[in-house]
């Protein structure tokens, strides 16, 4: 094998491979030799079966697949003996000459081929001991606490019948028959449904027309599915429901006691407000981490220059542009009512993009110096977490990543991150400083407000996968319900 290097500007580098004609008809004989041990013909027993008989049945098919596997064996082997790490797979051309493609097939020349791709660049890695962090800290007040178990509270409310009308924050239990243009549509129609007045759960209007029914009355509500309903046959269409309510049912006040901690399955009221702070402070916890890692991301992406290559960049960019595009689309709204225009948002999330990048970079540079690796154990216990995500599908999710090795390595991808990521922690130096929750709750926000701008709610893993399809009924409240996830550098 001839390998010779034609371009090397910056990171781009190509290569021009030569592989001798004796040697791809070496290949060609030994498969062939294999084949006619195992060839059956007619007239032919086993292994009796004339090479040149063989030769002349199979020779142009494997002498294909002997250039093949060569350009793969070759090209793998020529990176390796450069000790160059491509960016990008490699993109491999053969000539664009067919009659000297014919020739190499039928072995009458040598395999030439190109290979362009970008390197990776050599990274000179900060002294990490030499960075010092500041690491804001908080604990749930009293005031959070409350507002907790006011939640919690609400969300277990019971109700018992009445006699009245319906007022706010009454349950009524419903049925429904809902109609467009005098024609039943599928999933319109619904038994023993609940509408809680005042919770907006259902299509706007929908909840207010009941104000003041009681037990046993018929009212025709009509009401506009939104502009933006999943469902796009509906969506905009003026429609009317026929509906009976079956009982007016009113919220009884939960007490804050042993009996309701009970009902969680707590011990006692003292345990149920010890799981409450607890569950605060895990979130300001991760709060903090997360901007702990913003800062050490950020001293990262400071402490570091070099030329990075131009594919990986535009491949994260245009990954990123998508996303923004989307969003825009699906709020219906544009660059300008966004305070921007196209161009200048361009530049911004180019920026991004090239942060990215380089942070990615760098944290694999980190890893591979300090040889830190995923366990078999890590990846189980990461496949683990993401299934129980979607309660019910836990079975399916994993089948997914188990199949699906492209599912798995993106699964993997932010798994390694976090690991060298802690493991940098370990290294730098850490001055605490105590904030309030709000503060630390404000970064959190303002973090998943950014990131749902140009990540969007995940491709392939990150949406709710709950059939929705046929439920086109008033209640619109899973109409926007999804999970986001983070994948990258900050």
């Amino acid at each position: 094998m001839q390998v010779t290097e034609t371009v090397s500007d910056g990171l781009k580098r190509q290569l021009k491979v030569i592989v001798p004609a004796n040697e791809l008809k070496a290949r060609a004989e030994t498969k062939l030799e294999d084949l006619k041990a195992k060839v059956r013909l007619n007239g032919f027993r086993p292994g009796k079966v004339p090479l040149a008989h063989v030769r002349q049945l199979y020779g142009r098919s494997v002498m294909a697949e002997v250039l093949e596997q060569t350009v793969g064996e070759t090209s793998t082997k020529a990176l390796q003996d450069r000790k160059e790490r491509p960016a990008f797979q490699p993109d491999i051309k053969l000539p664009e000459d067919q009659a000297a493609v014919e020739r190499m097939i039928e072995g009458d020349s040598d395999l030439e081929y190109t290979m362009s791709f970008e390197i990776l660049p050599k990274i000179e890695l900060t002294d990490l001991k030499s960075i010092t962090l500041e690491k804001e800290v908080a604990e749930p007040d009293a005031g959070d606490v409350e507002m907790a178990l006011d939640r919690l509270l609400q969300a277990n409310v019971t109700y018992e019948p009445k006699d009245g009308p319906a007022a706010n924050n009454d349950r009524l239990t419903i049925d429904y028959k809902g109609s467009v243009d005098g024609a039943l549509f599928e999933g319109g129609t619904g038994e023993d449904a609940f509408v809680v007045i005042g919770s907006a759960r259902f299509i706007p209007g929908f909840e207010e027309q009941l104000e003041g029914a009681i037990s046993g009355e018929k009212r025709e509500l009509r009401v506009t599915f939104p502009e933006d309903y999943q469902a796009k046959h509906l969506a905009g269409k003026e429609t009317i429901f026929d509906v009976t309510v079956k009982e007016v049912a009113q919220p009884v006040a939960t007490k804050a006691d042993d009996e309701f901690a009970k009902s969680l399955g707590l011990e006692s009221f003292a345990k149920l407000d010890e799981a409450i702070r607890s569950q605060l402070q895990k979130e300001l916890d991760g709060a903090s981490r997360n901007k702990l890692k913003k800062s050490l991301l950020d001293a990262l992406n400071d402490r570091h220059s070099f030329d990075m290559p131009p594919s990986l960049i535009e491949s994260e960019f245009e990954s990123i542009w998508r996303n923004v595009n989307r969003q825009l689309e699906q709020s219906k709204s544009s660059f300008e009512a966004e305070g921007t225009t196209e161009d200048k948002a361009r530049e911004d999330y180019r920026k991004i993009a090239e942060r990215r990048v380089r942070l990615g970079l760098i944290l694999s540079e980190i890893g591979n110096e300090n040889q830190i690796t995923i366990t078999d154990d890590e990846l189980r216990r990461a496949m683990i977490d993401r299934a129980r995500q979607f309660p019910g599908q836990e079975r399916q999710v994993l089948e997914l990543y188990r199949k699906n090795p492209g599912a798995l390595n993106e699964l993997r991808a932010p798994v390694y991150e976090e690991k060298v990521i802690n493991f940098a922690l370990e290294l730098v130096k850490m001055d605490e400083k105590k904030v309030t929750p709000v503060e630390l709750m404000q970064f959190a926000a303002e973090q998943a407000r950014e990131q749902a701008m140009y990540e969007g709610d995940g491709a392939d893993e990150g949406h709710d996968h709950r059939d929705h399809d046929h439920v086109h009924g008033p209640d619109c409240d899973h109409d926007h319900d999804h999970h986001d996830h983070p994948h990258s550098h900050g």
